[in-house]
């Protein structure tokens, strides 16, 4: 099968869509429709089937399955003659994804994007797979053969698809039910449990966990450090300081623009998957935040600064608000806009520039990256890694100026894609990072995009008159999609800014969040949240999610977050919820915590009551700034940092002012520690707190 080039005289019905995954296929001659009721309707009135197609714009094998099938006019022919043809950006509707994908899981045994799902009119899935082949081989169907196939079945044993179908989506909505009163509690031996486990496969020559692709998975990094707080466990803290060691000296790590690319193809986190996430970066900042907090060395430190200024520099719009990704591809190549050539470099280099930055970078003439490209792939390629970080003052020297006309000659090159849609989610991770970032690291810098962030959040995305969040802002325009996983993520990045900042306006909008999240997504009866709104059309079932992935599950982070603001709050309602939320999935906790570390942070936050770090005074007056870097300085994750201003809990409003400069309490009940206002003696106090 040939492939046709994509050309502007097919126009479907993406052409008006915002997403730039939808805008990507807007001019394929398959007969696209976004998802919603005119194509169900069509699907209907024409007894068709639906060809559901999912992924997002920088999706490196939906670009291979674009070029090779959807931009051929033989398919799109046969595609519109027989099926109604849905396009979906998982990003955009990540509900509609999760529930699709789930399926294809259960069937196959596998998942991922391209996601290819064939459907009933009434939303019903009854086969379906990643990514096709335009041709079948190696005992893989190609695409247009499939396509045959399932017309065919569809002609002569409709009854056995629909019936397949039922069945399938009966499984289907008895797998997504959660047994309230389970038999599971979720205590102590729960985290202990889950430590052991996850150091159980901790690769200890190249960090991280289990063999190749490995990804980063921030969530469990950061729970085996409360792990290992907990239990006195030093082995897991050195398990995660090395595998933040390897990660950034890895090629997944971008040694001359910073951030981090999605996950690595090999065990060494040496070649990546070039296309770079927000989630991940936010996510991975707070790690290494945490890193240098635990283990104080400022490498840590700087590997979270060099990933907010890749953020800021590079997916940051002029408002404030934070893009979602960049492709991995460039001028049809994978990684061409990273990687680099013997003699690339020594062109480019002085021979001594040359002579260190080839020996620490790892490259050579024959390359470690090989371009699977087509037609004509490129040789030599070489992903940058420090692959010989010791240097002498003297090479040190040369290498920083090495860096400077290497990254000063990459910025001609053609830069990968850049998806410039906001979404709320992911922007309330990064927020949550830059948030921290500001006053572990103290960066005037990062407080003040993360100020930015929220302002372009409240004012693009939040409807203050119904207090609702929308989850997608692009090109002038929301949409009007209601997710869990935005109003969680949002509402602990703003939590992460006021407990920086103790600005009682951050903590009254995350009151407000807190009791719409709530109100729309909570399941007060049997616990839990769901992940989309009631009122959510077209869906075949609603779900809790419960898995933690690439990105924790909103039930996670909604728990966690919801016990911090009930400890600042005194909301023992909120408490309550997250409780709920907790006992609802406890035997995912006992049987499978691999599948849930985000979880467990809030399991383990539950464990005992928090500290509570009281700034008494002006949040924006003499010494407070360096009180709270004082107190974000140390680890100490089950605490709260909380100002005497604003819907605090009452007792914290009682504590009594002196003087202008501003004091910090540590409490615990009804009791707190003497009033200090040095930021030293804070330090040391939080220290040699068990």
């Amino acid at each position: 099968m040939s492939t046709v080039p994509k050309t502007p005289n097919h126009t479907n019905h993406l052409a008006l869509e915002k997403s730039p995954y939808l805008l990507q296929h807007a001019h394929n001659p398959v007969d696209w429709y976004p998802w919603g009721e005119v194509a169900f309707g069509r699907a209907r009135a024409e007894d068709k089937p639906l060809f559901l197609s999912i992924g997002y714009s920088t999706c490196h094998w939906c670009h291979v399955m674009e070029r090779e099938s959807f931009e051929n006019e033989a398919v799109g022919d046969y595609l519109r003659e027989h099926f109604i043809s849905i396009k979906v950006d998982r990003e955009e509707r990540p509900d509609v994804d999760k529930i699709y994908m789930a399926f294809v899981q259960s069937t196959t045994g596998g998942g991922g994007w391209p996601l290819n799902v064939f459907l009933t009119p009434d939303l019903k899935p009854f086969y379906g797979g990643t990514y096709f082949p335009p041709e079948s081989r190696q005992g893989r169907p190609g695409l247009l053969d499939m396509l045959r196939r399932i017309t065919e079945l569809w002609t002569t044993r409709r009854k056995d698809l629909n019936g397949s179908a039922d069945d399938i989506t009966h499984r289907m909505l008895s797998m997504a039910e959660h047994e309230a009163g389970n038999a599971y509690p979720a205590a102590e031996r729960e985290l202990q449990g889950a430590g052991q486990s996850f150091l159980h496969e901790y690769d200890h020559d190249h960090g991280g966990f289990g063999g190749a692709p490995k990804f980063p998975r921030p969530s469990q990094p950061l729970f085996l450090l409360r792990y290992a707080r907990r239990f006195h466990e030093k082995t897991a803290t050195e398990a995660i300081l090395h595998t933040c060691d390897t990660m950034a000296a890895g090629g997944i790590h971008d040694q001359l623009g910073g951030g981090f690319s999605r996950y690595s193809v090999d065990e060494k986190w040496l070649v990546p998957h070039f296309e770079k996430m927000l989630y991940d970066n936010a996510q991975l900042a707070q790690l290494y935040l945490d890193a240098h907090t635990v283990g104080g060395a400022e490498r840590h430190a700087e590997v979270a600064r060099d990933i907010v200024r890749y953020v800021l520099a590079d997916l940051t719009n002029p408002e404030g608000g934070f893009h979602s990704a960049e492709d991995a591809d460039s001028e049809g190549h994978e990684g061409k806009f990273y990687c680099w050539t013997l003699e690339e470099m020594t062109q480019l280099l002085t021979a001594g520039e040359a002579t260190v930055a080839v020996r620490y970078f790892g490259v050579t003439k024959h390359g470690n990256f090989t371009d699977h490209s087509d037609p004509q792939p490129l040789k030599g390629q070489n992903v940058l890694s420090q692959a010989h970080p010791k240097l002498t003052p003297a090479e040190k020297i040369s290498l920083d100026s090495a860096r400077v006309k290497l990254l000063a000659a990459r910025a001609l090159r053609v830069r990968p894609h850049r998806d410039d849609k906001v979404l709320s989610s992911w922007n309330g991770m990064m927020l949550g990072a830059i948030a921290r970032a500001s006053v572990v690291l103290g960066d005037p810098a990062s407080l003040q995009a993360a100020e930015r962030n929220v302002a372009f959040l409240k004012a693009r995305l939040w409807d203050p008159a119904t207090h609702t969040l929308h989850h997608r802002w692009r090109d002038g325009e929301r949409d009007s999609v209601q997710l869990l996983e935005d109003y969680a993520n949002v509402l602990a990045g703003v939590v992460d800014l006021y407990e920086a900042t103790v600005d009682p306006k951050h903590l009254e909008f995350a009151v407000e969040l807190a009791e719409s999240m709530i109100r729309r997504f909570h399941d007060a009866k049997d616990g839990g949240f769901w992940q989309s709104a009631s009122d959510t059309p077209n869906l075949l079932m609603r779900v809790k999610d419960d898995y933690d992935g690439a990105e924790p599950s909103a039930n996670s982070v909604a728990a966690l977050v919801l016990l911090k603001l009930a400890a600042i709050c005194e909301r023992p309602d909120w408490r309550e919820a997250a409780e709920k939320t907790i006992r609802l999935f406890a035997q995912k906790l006992h049987q499978m915590p691999q599948a849930v570390p985000h979880l467990l942070l809030a399991l383990d936050f539950l464990q005992q009551e928090p500290k509570r770090i009281v700034l008494v005074g002006d949040p924006h007056g003499p010494g407070t700034a360096a009180l709270l870097r004082a107190v974000h300085g140390v680890f100490e994750p089950n605490r709260v940092v909380l100002g005497n201003h604003g819907p605090v809990e009452p007792f914290a409003r009682t504590l009594p002012v002196e003087g202008d400069a501003t004091q910090a309490f540590l409490c615990t009940g009804h009791a707190c520690q003497p009033p200090t206002r040095d930021p030293r003696v804070l330090r040391e106090f939080l220290q040699h707190q068990p």
